[in-house]
């Protein structure tokens, strides 16, 4: 079985006691799911702790894109362009709903700017292995007008286009623990790693985080992949004192209703400070992102400001000038923070490799930084590469590129009255489970009952911010950002996790916290273009 269920949370603590497991993984993000699933498909005995839940830290909030790597090609590192792009094509034949072709639009502003893109594109083709349908095409300036009128086209000669992949960064995270389960991974969110100690083998003491709960627990494992993301040097120091090695970079995004940024494709928007943002069309919104700066702190929800909009909203009217857009269109805003490995050189957080980098402390523990989305289960199969050889275990080769995913079968047609929106946005996110998630429902306020079910009994919800943020990305993609479900969403969970009024009313306090501090730092201010260079490095 491939469900993640936690609603018997005394059983699950046990299990995590019950045996000494072959890997321990400290964090729920894409890398520590990648790495379990991978690990757990070879035959090792896993556990996989998580301090929050599934994806809560930078795997929810990513620009959702699965990039083939052609800014690498630019870099002259042909190997991680090769890498990208056979990863990419993998996503997309495992879970093709989180893996769907989204065109790039390169506006071009002269012969010479779209030979020198092109050029590129045809060495990334042939390097990356691209199938012939999904090479790029030349658009002239009339047709640029046609397929994108919004994007101002003076002093343009037409642009360039070719295909990337959208996902749900954090339904990829859940469907890659699920698929982990399936294979008998032990898992557990809200367990937080508080002390790591070896001998003969690893212990790890870890203590709830979950509201009401008190309960420790003590793991025992041969080895210890630490993929806590922006928390690595924290679970480092729970073992020896060290210096970081982190720089924590954030990255914004705002999301607006696709009537006010109707764009039909994904448009690639070159800033001021000589970035590239995007215009991402999805369902019934658009978002555009990201910001680059660097950040301090490892938090869960890092706040947006008032110059991280004015930026984003600046490079979207250089482009895009017609939309006219202001902060009162905001619909949602999500802000994450990128554990980029510092390099000492001084240089801005745009400027730092996202390549990932595993170093061992003295004890073996195997830590985890940096990395991209995209090349996710390529890093988990190198990991666990470097986990069998150094600890002398027995494993079957690695099997994660030919399993699909949960929901990554052929996906069949959806029953039901439903709206274009409403049937395009379930396939998106459930695939070939949309129909057993929604079963007989056929309205709005069911289909929330039956998405809350799912998200308990099969994704290992435990909270409410799990099912609006995470598991349906209402938090992000509904109207009034998901707000009005929430009593609904509660209602539907407390009944499964047994939660009473006031517990269920923490619950929705909680979201609507989350929600008004995202908006707190640009919220009733004054905006001005930004048009200088300041927003391009952060000390």
């Amino acid at each position: 079985m491939d469900q993640i269920n936690q609603t018997d949370r005394g059983a699950q603590m046990r299990a995590l006691e019950s045996q000494q497991f072959d890997l321990l993984v400290i964090g729920g993000g894409i890398t520590g799911a990648g790495v379990a699933r991978d690990a757990a498909m070879r035959g090792l005995s896993v556990a996989l702790i998580e301090a929050q839940d599934f994806a809560s830290g930078t795997s929810s909030r990513s620009s959702k894109m699965i990039h083939g790597g052609l800014r690498y090609l630019v870099a002259g590192d042909i190997s991680v362009v090769k890498e990208s792009a056979s990863e990419r094509a993998i996503l997309h034949r495992i879970a093709p709903h989180l893996a769907q072709k989204t065109p790039y639009v390169i506006p071009t502003s002269n012969g010479r700017s779209k030979l020198i893109l092109r050029a590129a594109l045809w060495a990334y083709e042939r390097l990356g292995g691209v199938e012939r349908n999904d090479f790029h095409e030349a658009w002239s300036l009339d047709e640029l007008k046609k397929n994108e009128p919004l994007i101002a086209t003076a002093g343009l000669n037409g642009a360039v286009v070719y295909p990337e992949f959208l996902t749900d960064d954090a339904r990829l995270t859940v469907a890659t623990v699920r698929s982990a389960v399936a294979h008998g991974a032990c898992v557990s969110t809200y367990l937080s790693a508080v002390k790591i100690r070896r001998e003969d083998h690893f212990e790890v003491q870890a203590r709830s985080t979950l509201p009401g709960d008190t309960g420790e627990v003590v793991l025992r494992a041969s080895a210890v992949v630490n993929a806590a993301g922006p928390w690595v040097d924290a679970v480092c120091g729970l073992e020896q004192e060290q210096a970081p090695r982190l720089a924590l970079s954030r990255g914004v995004h705002l999301v607006f209703k696709h009537q006010d940024l109707p764009v039909h494709n994904t448009v690639v928007m070159r800033t001021h400070d000589a970035r590239r943002i995007f215009a991402v069309p999805l369902g019934d919104y658009t978002y555009i992102g990201t910001t680059d700066d660097y950040h301090p702190e490892s938090e869960y929800w890092p706040p947006v400001t008032e110059r991280d909009v004015s930026y984003l909203l600046a490079g979207t009217r250089q482009v895009m000038p017609e939309a006219n857009l202001t902060p009162d269109n905001i619909v949602s805003v999500w802000s994450g923070i990128r554990p980029l490995v510092a390099d000492g050189s001084g240089r801005a957080s745009k400027e730092l490799s996202r390549k990932d980098e595993v170093w061992v402390s003295s004890s073996g523990m195997l830590s985890v930084g940096g990395g991209k989305l995209s090349a996710y289960r390529a890093m988990a199969e190198r990991i666990v590469d470097q986990v069998v050889e150094a600890n002398g275990l027995t494993a079957a080769p690695c099997q994660t590129a030919e399993v699909s995913l949960p929901g990554g079968n052929t996906a069949t047609a959806l029953s039901g009255d439903w709206d274009a929106a409403a049937m395009e946005r379930i396939q998106r996110l459930y695939g070939s489970e949309a129909q057993q998630v929604v079963g007989s429902t056929s309205t709005a306020a069911a289909l929330v009952a039956a998405e809350v079910n799912h998200a308990v009994l099969s994704e290992g919800a435990l909270r409410l911010e799990d099912y609006w943020a995470r598991r349906s990305s209402r938090a992000w993609f509904d109207e009034q950002a998901g707000l009005p479900i929430l009593a609904q969403a509660a209602s539907a969970m407390g009944a499964l996790l047994h939660w009473d009024a006031t517990r269920e009313a923490a619950e929705i306090e909680n979201c609507l916290a989350i929600d008004a501090a995202s908006r707190a730092g640009f919220a009733n201010q004054h905006f001005v273009e930004d048009t200088t260079d300041a927003h391009r490095k952060a000390s």
